[in-house]
């Protein structure tokens, strides 16, 4: 199972790993805190301290279009903000 799916490179989540050495990532909707934890440090080889979760539900979304009126729906996604022991960082933008 794959549990972290793509980190989260927005202007908040960089700001965030500024400031607070916090990093966002996408993970497997079944993952829990302990798998993230683990695959986490395993994959930048930095201590983990805390991991928090959240569940985004997909908002429906409907657009006009020549063949008339398209309905559907965005994905539903797990998000885990981990913060890191003072010190080690993630740097996703060095094999750039």
């Amino acid at each position: 199972m794959e549990i972290i799916i793509k980190p989260v490179l927005t202007e908040q989540m960089t700001e965030m790993g500024e400031k607070l050495n916090q990093y966002g990532f996408i993970v497997n909707k079944d993952a829990n805190k302990l798998q993230i934890k683990e695959a986490v440090e395993k994959m930048y080889g930095v201590v983990v301290t805390s991991v928090n979760t959240m569940v985004y539900m997909g908002k429906n979304k409907s657009r006009y279009t020549k063949a008339g009126l398209l309905s559907g729906r965005t994905n539903h996604y797990k998000k885990a903000v981990v913060t890191l022991k003072d010190g080690d960082k993630i740097d996703f933008y060095s094999n750039i």
